[in-house]
């Protein structure tokens, strides 16, 4: 009797591996999925096709003005050729090499953020917290080592917009933190102290907190006594986003068990321990999502500033727009700031996405 023998492992069929495969699973595994596949790059032909045409193919990139923009497609010459006022508005032209200090400053602190194997992360981490906006406040209003003051009436750009975005994010976190903390206390003076803070800053538009603070607040004020109008701005956005924080932030006390609070409390720990050791690390584990949420609203809503009169990105494009050299090109602005605002929003979500994986906050299996 001959032996059996198994039969070797055929390879699985063309049709079920690679791109085939893939796309029959994924985009014509039905009729009706199939037909809305062949009505979605239908649409995409006669959109895409004709705005990239427009956008980059018949662009024009580079000129003076708008007349050098004779191709029919999008005037992209007035972004090359005022660049420089996007990114540093009314800076100082022989000064703006203390902005990029602070620009290559920022890079190198958070691109590393995005690699896990890079072995200093923490240490970059605690600088980009401490001594980055101490470097950087030094460098951009001057005053000190000789370097020449400037008024923040003069800062403005694509830097006005990062720095009011990072202040924002920096400060409002610790304080929505302890907000939310407050808002769960059994004291009744302070967790009624910190429900009245939060209701009453979301209660109002941010436009309304920026108008008060650069109009009505200095009626207020003693004679004589006035803050700088961007601190104002600093202030009112850090108040206004710390009472959002602080509702996320509780969300997140709420989803942890009192068997953790119990454990706390049976290993010896007083409150504040178990907060910093037990509760907080899962709490802010569980609303990464919530918290980035935030920080993307924040940095969009920098924009509002322009209502005080602080040049910003959004503002410094339409001042160009509607000057007589670039005039009529505010759709191709728009564009502009939409893409800017889009890559670091886009890359504070990847960023937050990279971060729940690695913290396993699904608690997948």
């Amino acid at each position: 009797m001959n032996e059996f023998k198994p039969l070797p492992n055929l390879p699985p069929p063309a049709a079920t591996t690679g791109v085939i495969g893939w796309a029959r699973a994924n985009l014509f595994p039905t009729p009706f999925s199939s037909a809305l596949t062949v009505l979605g790059i239908y649409f995409l032909y006669i959109t895409l096709v004709p705005f990239l045409d427009w956008a980059v193919f018949s662009a024009d990139w580079l000129g003076t003005d708008k007349s050098a923009c004779v191709s029919g497609g999008a005037c992209w010459a007035f972004v090359t050729a005022r660049l420089d006022f996007f990114i540093y508005g009314f800076y100082p032209a022989s000064e703006v090499w203390r902005l990029d200090i602070c620009i290559a400053l920022f890079i190198l602190s958070f691109a590393p953020q995005f690699f896990d194997t890079f072995p200093y992360k923490k240490n970059l981490g605690i600088f980009s917290l401490t001594v980055f906006p101490v470097v950087c406040y030094v460098l951009i209003s001057g005053g000190w080592f000789g370097l020449e003051e400037v008024s923040t009436e003069k800062w403005g750009g694509l830097s006005l917009t990062l720095m009011l975005a990072y202040v924002g994010i920096v400060a409002a976190l610790p304080i929505g933190v302890v907000l939310a903390l407050g808002r769960r206390s059994q004291l009744p003076v302070i967790r009624t102290f910190c429900i009245s803070f939060i209701e009453l800053w979301r209660g109002v538009p941010l436009i309304s907190v920026l108008f008060m603070s650069s109009v009505m607040l200095p009626l207020f004020l003693p004679e004589g006594m006035n803050f700088d109008k961007l601190l104002r701005a600093l202030i009112g956005i850090t108040m206004f986003q710390s009472a959002y924080m602080a509702e996320v932030v509780r969300g997140g006390l709420q989803a942890i068990p009192n068997g953790q609070h119990e454990a706390a409390s049976a290993l010896g720990l007083g409150y504040w321990k178990s907060m910093r050791l037990v509760i907080l690390p899962q709490a802010l584990k569980l609303v990464i999502p919530g918290i980035v949420n935030t920080f993307i609203a924040l940095f969009k809503d920098t924009t509002l500033v322009l209502i005080i009169g602080l040049f910003e990105v959004l503002a410094a494009v339409e001042a160009v727009v509607r000057g007589t050299q670039w005039r009529g090109l505010t759709f191709e602005g728009y564009i502009f700031v939409g893409l800017c605002f889009w890559v670091f929003c886009f890359g504070i979500s990847r960023y937050s996405q990279k971060l729940e994986q690695k913290l396993n906050t699904g608690h997948k299996r």
